[in-house]
């Protein structure tokens, strides 16, 4: 099982900047090839944002190209989400994820394995 826990979430002007952290335990011991950032907001179903395969190949839901970037450290302890040119519609709980499965935004909802959540609230 791989634990994690998100922080850095906020309140930020529509157009400004931040940048989530998840700490990761156990990505190895897993088998992992996969993690993720994925989102909530009150209401709506879970939404993948952007995901990173081992190789640090990326992918990302269409409505963030651009604007967000996700990293991981090499040790794989840390996965960062850099998001940027934040608009209202980015508000909402954020997760992180990790699996050893197919890797695409898409997916990484559903990996079942996510922290707590930081909340990103973006105002206009």
């Amino acid at each position: 099982q791989v634990h994690l826990v998100e922080s850095g979430g906020g309140s930020v002007q529509d157009g400004g900047s931040l940048t989530l952290s998840c700490a990761v335990s156990g990505y190895y011991t897993y088998n992992a090839n996969c993690m993720g950032w994925f989102r909530q907001a009150p209401g709506k179903e879970r939404e993948g944002v952007a995901a990173i395969e081992r190789d640090d190949s990326t992918s990302y839901v269409e409505s963030v190209k651009g604007r967000f970037t996700i990293s991981q450290d090499s040790a794989k302890n840390k996965l960062t989400l850099r998001m940027t040119d934040l608009k209202p519609e980015d508000s909402a709980m954020y997760y992180c994820s990790a699996d050893r499965s197919t890797c695409h935004p898409d997916l990484v909802a559903f990996f079942g394995n996510e922290g707590q959540g930081t909340q990103v609230t973006v105002s206009s």
